[in-house]
């Protein structure tokens, strides 16, 4: 446990320093993401981003388990 709490912050702090360049990426505008826009109102859902993402996690668990 204390090994992936280490891990998480690290990627956090990485996450952090590199947010102006990881903005520029494509992701959370990736085909299949739901946005509404209205008069007064605005809805966001990332769907596809999510997928992607639990994918990726999913598989780096993976690996790190074995």
């Amino acid at each position: 446990m204390q090994k992936l709490l280490i891990l998480l912050g690290a990627v956090l702090l990485a996450v952090g320093l590199f947010w102006p360049w990881l903005q520029k990426l494509p992701f959370g505008r990736l085909p299949g993401d739901i946005f509404i826009k209205r008069e007064g109102f605005q809805f966001f859902f990332p769907l596809t981003t999510c997928i992607l993402i639990s994918i990726v996690l999913t598989l780096l668990f993976w690996l790190f388990r074995k």
